[in-house]
């Protein structure tokens, strides 16, 4: 989940406030304070609260929560629309590569390294959640005064050549998605393509090449002025992504004027009009558990910065920035949100029972208990994957639900699947640590999910210049007596580690896991340059764990 950091005296300033105030309520918001210093703080925010990716947008919504400047702010009056002046022709050959662009102008726009920053940092941060890594949307940032409108957005064979980004000459566009840093990093999304997206402007002069990179030629400096913001991809999230930009620049005091885009139909952007829900107020009651009166519904919305209007039904007006919405369920929990989690009363359950620990939780209990003893420390690792860390990265193979489960949706591209394996994850840990002194001795006990059911692994690591097949056998070996289980071994085939020094783990004659020497192959794959040594069980198939729901 993306980390925020703000700036106290930048933060202060916008959001009318000293520090201690906003470090008493931010929390409140929904969101983790993760570290606080002198000059800044980190916040993370959920993955649903993109608006919440600037500092702008932080201000905006804490000024409101505060009750400093309540309500809905309306956007769209402060963009200036002529219909004649900014237009994108789309031709039909970019259709079937990346279909979607929208954009908008700014004017005067004071650009203090406290507005680059966050400028910077807001368009990775949504890259990297709506934008699902550059695969959906993408986002260009130019000098508006270098480029001469109307522009074309079209496809170009490999061939087309321009100036990139931080370069002097040309490239080809195979070069650069060969060469090309940015090239390097994001052509899998435009693997097997023999069309390229381009943005061309009047005279004939590429300005971007979304999702790699822009032009050298619309290149910002602290001299920029005027910007033109691109947002290409395929699906509402262009416009969404557009959204957010648009109202930060607008807080920041930028003009904005709309771009015209011709394409199967004629758009005028930013869109920055309020949506309108409307819920029942039983709904409202049924989905909190207790009653609130529709003056305390109008201020708790009006403190979260939607606007209300109370009738037969609560109207609610939603900003385009809060890309989030998209129920009325969502608004319900802006709805506790803004009245103060700290004030709903809890309440015992109507149902009695007694608890007792389930022996899932019992066993991984006891496994840590040991492993612990063996010296190795625990770590926590995100339960989620993707297919590169499980089984690409691990030299391993599989299909969709038969050894893996997919996210239908997922959020970003971190996130593809629920993990099928711990070692994948420890060896991240590993690579994420390396600079730190060594032995590091770390272990993980934990759900992995595999053909659509629930198992609990044990998987642990060691690193070292001198770590080999007999340290690791013999960690392996004092778990087991000291879990008190009998086990024999027999050769792996699991690539995942080193032939000849690789062994699977048989308890009453079934395999349940393996150890030995991570391949070279896979520890060059996590960035690992010291050796590793490694074993994962199952222990599901060793204890009667009950059933997992």
């Amino acid at each position: 989940m993306p980390v925020i950091r703000l700036y106290w005296r930048e933060l202060e300033e916008l959001v009318g406030v000293k520090r201690d105030v906003i470090l008493k309520r931010i929390s409140m918001l929904g969101c983790d304070v993760e570290r606080v210093y002198e000059d800044y703080i980190d916040v993370e925010f959920f993955p649903n609260r993109p608006d919440l990716y600037s500092i702008e947008g932080v201000a905006r919504a804490l000024r409101g929560f505060l009750e400093i400047e309540k309500g809905l702010k309306d956007y769209k009056k402060s963009v200036k629309v002529d219909e004649t002046k900014w237009k994108i022709f789309v031709e039909s050959s970019v259709l079937d590569v990346r279909p979607r662009i929208a954009g908008c102008v700014a004017k005067n726009v004071k650009m203090s390294d406290e507005f680059i920053r966050s400028l910077i940092s807001l368009q990775e941060d949504l890259h990297w959640t709506i934008g699902r890594n550059r695969r959906k949307m993408a986002i260009g940032i130019h000098d508006l005064s270098k480029i001469s409108f109307p522009l074309i957005y079209k496809a170009v064979d490999s061939k087309f050549s321009f100036v990139p980004l931080d370069f002097n000459f040309k490239m080809t566009v195979e070069e650069i998605l060969k060469d090309h840093p940015k090239g390097k990093a994001f052509s899998f999304i435009l693997e097997g393509k023999e069309k390229f997206p381009m943005i061309i402007d009047s005279e004939g002069d590429a300005i971007s090449f979304p999702p790699i990179i822009n032009s050298e030629k619309t290149r910002v400096t602290e001299k920029t002025k005027d910007l033109f913001i691109d947002v290409t991809g395929f699906d509402e999230n262009v416009d969404r992504a557009l959204n957010i930009i648009a109202c930060m620049l607008i807080d920041r005091g930028a003009e904005i004027e709309s771009v015209v885009v011709h394409s199967s139909r004629f758009e005028v952007f930013p869109k920055l009009e309020a949506k309108v829900i409307e819920i029942e107020r039983d709904e409202i009651y049924s989905l909190l558990g207790f009653k609130l009166n529709d003056e305390e519904i109008k201020d708790s919305l009006e403190k979260m910065r939607f606007g209300c209007e109370i009738g037969e039904k609560i109207k609610v007006f939603v900003p385009a920035y809060r890309v989030d919405v998209m129920h009325a369920w969502d608004v319900i929990e802006d709805i506790a949100i803004g009245l103060g989690y700290d004030k709903i009363i809890p309440e015992y359950p109507k149902t009695e029972g007694v608890a007792s620990p389930h022996p899932w939780n019992e066993v991984k209990d006891l496994v840590k208990e040991v492993m612990i003893g063996l010296g190795f420390v625990e770590v926590l690792t995100f339960t989620l994957s993707n297919e590169k860390e499980m089984y690409v990265n691990m030299k391993r193979k599989a299909k969709p639900w038969e050894n893996y489960v997919p996210l239908m949706h997922p959020l970003t591209s971190d996130h593809t699947l629920v993990r099928t394996s711990i070692l994948p994850k420890l060896l991240g840990v590993l690579n994420f640590n390396k600079h730190h002194e060594v032995p590091q001795k770390i272990f993980e006990v934990g759900d992995v999910v595999r053909a659509m059911k629930n198992e609990l692994h044990l998987a642990a690591c060691i690193t070292h210049p001198r770590t080999n097949f007999s340290e690791i056998r013999g960690y392996v070996q004092a778990l087991m007596r000291d879990l008190g289980i009998p086990w024999d071994v027999k050769e792996s085939e699991d690539e995942a580690f080193l032939e000849g020094r690789r062994a699977d783990i048989i308890v009453n004659k079934e395999v349940v896991g393996t150890f030995g020497e991570i391949n070279p192959e896979v520890l060059e794959n996590f960035k690992i340059e010291m050796p590793v040594t490694a074993f994962e069980i199952d222990l599901s198939k060793i204890f009667d764990l009950g059933e997992i729901l």
